[in-house]
């Protein structure tokens, strides 16, 4: 058995299924983390099929992932080389993060099964994870194997700390 600091879950990608994912609530004292039965998140990792994907080039591919137990809305933003957000760090670094951008938007495509990991984000009263990263998986135990460590971190770790946190 491992442990788990419950202060180490707020910056750390937590595993969710999809039905726990869509019971997360915003947490009104931080608009940047969401609430698990009182436990604060704000990063999600999540494996599945891409059953939707719209590209907007240049601006998003918005993408939703189904594990088997509910879809999951994704979003990879494509606008690093236009953002303002981006303006502060080197033309050769945007630059990088652009062609990481478009690499993933690429993988993404209708029946792979991808492991995405990014942060918990609402959008329009919605919940979805904004992507940092996403990784086409080829093992097929990966989703299965997924859905075993969900079930076994939310009763050895998570379920521990909403208790507390509560």
């Amino acid at each position: 058995m491992f442990g788990c600091a419950a202060m180490d879950l707020y910056n750390t990608h937590v595993k969710l299924l999809a039905f726990d994912f869509v019971s997360l609530t915003p947490n009104r004292a931080d608009s940047s983390t969401f609430l698990r039965k009182g436990l604060r998140l704000s990063r999600a990792e999540t494996i599945g099929v891409v059953v939707t994907r719209d590209l907007k080039p240049g601006k998003f591919l918005r993408f939703s992932i189904d594990d088997g137990t509910g879809c999951i809305p994704c979003v990879l933003w494509l606008n690093q080389l236009t953002s303002p957000y981006f303006s502060r760090r080197s033309p050769s670094a945007v630059r990088s993060i652009a062609q990481t951008a478009l690499k993933f938007a690429s993988d993404i495509q209708l029946g792979v099964v991808a492991r995405v990991r990014g942060r918990i984000t609402g959008f329009r009263g919605a919940l979805q994870i904004t992507v940092a990263d996403v990784a086409l998986e080829t093992d097929p135990n990966a989703q299965v194997l997924h859905w075993l460590d969900c079930v076994r971190l939310a009763r050895r770790c998570y379920d521990k700390f909403s208790r507390i946190a509560v």
